[in-house]
């Protein structure tokens, strides 16, 4: 990958940082889309021991906030000259209810709406790439859990934790597969992908029961992670799949193939009905640009 361009969020952990390490270990250059600046380079200052290849850049971007993804998108623009592969990947789950600075239920916020709007603001960047370039965009199983209540999307009325998870990794799988079909309505050479990583072994898991200060279901997720969790690196292998492999040519849901699909190599799956849901894609599309106020200019 010597010569490419890659943005990954959230790589200063988990899935993100095996994979910006894999990456820079084939030769990329990676911009690390980080919260926190501190965490991010000291993610760098370790891959950096580990790999002789790539070259790291650091980046702040808050997914909860989106003046600072306008500001990462900006500074990504002056510093590149074309992004090869955007790696959507950060996110938050399972945690008590709050809002991200601009009012949107975190878990939706974070995880779609955050990259829903990094997508529009670098979509020239990707444009720019030699070649073709990729929209990779981590989804989950539990999008299977989801349901797009259009009355209620900010589960303002009713919350759980859980179905607003899956409700953000259900819209993640809409965005990915309604932004393949309107680059190809507009013979874009950009390529959208989503894939899940099974049962990953990351701090992901660990965030909603510390917020709520539950040392029990902090020692009940570490006996899961340890007995059904595969490790963060082979978590990361659907990802990586998915943003460098030659079989993929677009709108496909790549994840593990072994034991209930929660471990093993990447391979090509079917995800559910409500997530190839054209209606729903559409709605979700428009009320994004409405909501974040990103819209996409296609060529």
């Amino acid at each position: 990958m010597e010569g490419t361009t890659v943005v990954v969020t959230g790589a200063n952990s988990g899935l993100g940082y095996e994979g910006t390490k894999a990456f820079a270990d084939a030769g990329a250059t990676v911009v690390m889309a980080c919260r926190s600046e501190e965490r991010g380079e000291q993610a760098a200052t370790d891959i950096r021991r580990e790999v002789r290849g790539g070259n790291l850049v650091v980046r702040v971007c808050d997914l909860a906030d989106l003046d600072s993804v306008a500001t990462f998108a900006e500074e990504v623009r002056e510093e590149a000259e074309g992004i090869d592969v955007l790696c959507n990947n950060a996110g938050v789950m399972a945690i008590p209810r709050q809002e991200t600075a601009d009012g949107f239920e975190m878990q939706l916020g974070v995880n779609h709406f955050g990259h829903f709007a990094l997508t529009g603001h670098l979509l020239p960047e990707l444009r720019a790439s030699e070649g073709e370039s990729r929209v990779v965009t981590q989804s989950s199983q539990a999008h299977t859990a989801g349901e797009m209540d259009f009355d209620d999307l900010q589960s303002e009325r009713e919350y759980g934790k859980w179905s607003a998870y899956g409700r953000s990794k259900l819209a993640n799988l809409l965005f990915a597969y309604e932004l393949q079909r309107r680059l190809d309505d507009h013979d874009e050479d950009i390529v959208s992908v989503a894939c899940h990583p099974g049962y990953a072994d990351t701090e992901l898991q660990f965030r909603g029961p510390r917020e709520m200060g539950s040392s029990v279901r902090m020692s009940a997720m570490k006996v899961a992670n340890r007995l059904l969790g595969q490790s963060a690196e082979r978590g990361a292998l659907p990802m990586l799949y998915a943003a460098t492999s030659d079989a993929v040519t677009g709108g496909e849901y790549v994840g593990p193939a072994g034991f209930m699909r929660m471990r093993g190599s990447p391979e090509f799956q079917e995800s559910n009905a409500a997530s190839r849901d054209e209606g729903d894609a559409a709605r979700l599309w428009t009320v994004s640009e409405e909501l974040t106020g990103v819209e996409y200019e296609f060529q």
